[in-house]
């Protein structure tokens, strides 16, 4: 078991509100029809993935993200005050307002973009993780993906390259059990035998309980350290729940009310983290109290910061626009 230090659990815990309160406030915002460029996609729910394998990576290692990706860019050390911006469309958000939620990206902290095609962003970090190994580097890739993206050839793919040439890619498999509406046992054969996927194609392979943040960054942290020591490429089978619709405002009727509420009740990604604190001694009532205050103070800030900003000058709307 990895040592974790008290200032890295209540980092961990910060990131987890940080990336909920960044979530809802998109929501009402959404709703406000303030945020109404596009669909907006939640992943409250499933927080503790984000954080752990963010706050396992270094600020030069590469992720990749998907149209449900806000909490992969904040846990990967975004600005929230950009990235909101970028939501509404604005100048100052990190893709000058021409990414918005479900296209942005942040080179500075590592992120290659969130893609909205389902397995998109996958080979594309393994193509960073193939760009480091030539340069001698140790940096890891480590693109984030959901169990709907296992249908995807782009995918299998990306696996078996990053296992022929070993290279520095830990696969983050945010396995919530549904592509947008369908189970992902209906639709993807391998969804619930991941095991036997990466054995097939010579993956280092951890299966962990992925609304356990503790769990998921011990796991991350074996795999980087792996990754970046030379010994190739690792999956991380996360189980894990989206407690919204696919995108805001949608019906859910693939599953009942009872089933959500239930899995809120019993495995709040948070709440679970809270009871560990408590237990261990690493963080007083009050301490989190303030934690969840700062970071709801942060992310009405970036709203503000965010609605006040300009958008995009009209005679710019063709800059940054590659075919």
């Amino acid at each position: 078991m990895v040592d974790l230090s008290g200032d890295l659990l209540l980092r961990m815990y910060y990131t987890m509100w940080l990336i909920r309160d960044f979530e809802n406030k998109a929501a009402e915002l959404f709703m406000k029809g303030i945020l109404a460029k596009g669909g907006v996609h939640s992943s409250v729910g499933q927080e503790a993935v984000a954080t752990g394998v963010g706050l396992a990576l270094r600020q030069d290692d590469w992720i990749s993200s998907t149209h449900r990706g806000h909490g992969h860019q904040l846990a990967k050390g975004a600005d929230p005050r950009r990235l909101m911006a970028e939501l509404l469309a604005k100048d100052a958000g990190y893709c000058r307002g021409r990414g918005g939620s479900m296209h942005v990206a942040a080179f500075e902290v590592g992120s290659l973009g969130a893609y909205a095609v389902v397995g998109e962003g996958v080979p594309i970090a393994v193509g960073a993780a193939l760009a480091e190994a030539m340069k001698g580097s140790d940096r890891v890739s480590a693109p984030f993906l959901g169990d709907g993206a296992l249908g995807q050839g782009v995918v299998h793919e990306s696996f078996n390259l990053a296992s022929v040439w070993q290279l520095p890619v830990v696969f983050v498999v945010e396995r919530n059990g549904i592509a947008v509406s369908t189970s992902c046992d209906r639709m993807v054969a391998p969804s619930t035998r991941l095991a036997d996927l990466a054995r097939a194609y010579g993956l280092r392979y951890r299966g962990v309980d992925g609304q356990d943040v503790v769990a998921v960054h011990e796991a991350a942290r074996e795999a980087i350290a792996a990754a970046r020591a030379g010994q190739g490429p690792s999956l991380l089978d996360c189980k894990t729940y989206r407690f919204e619709g696919h995108y805001y405002g949608e019906p859910q009727v693939y599953r009942s009310r009872e089933e959500t509420e239930a899995v809120r009740r019993m495995h709040d990604p948070i709440a679970h983290f809270e009871t560990y604190l408590s237990e261990h001694g690493a963080a007083r009532q009050e301490e989190m109290r303030e934690i969840r205050q700062r970071a709801s103070e942060t992310v009405e800030d970036a709203a503000r910061f965010a609605q006040a900003s300009p958008e995009p000058e009209p005679a710019t709307y063709g800059e940054y626009v590659y075919a």
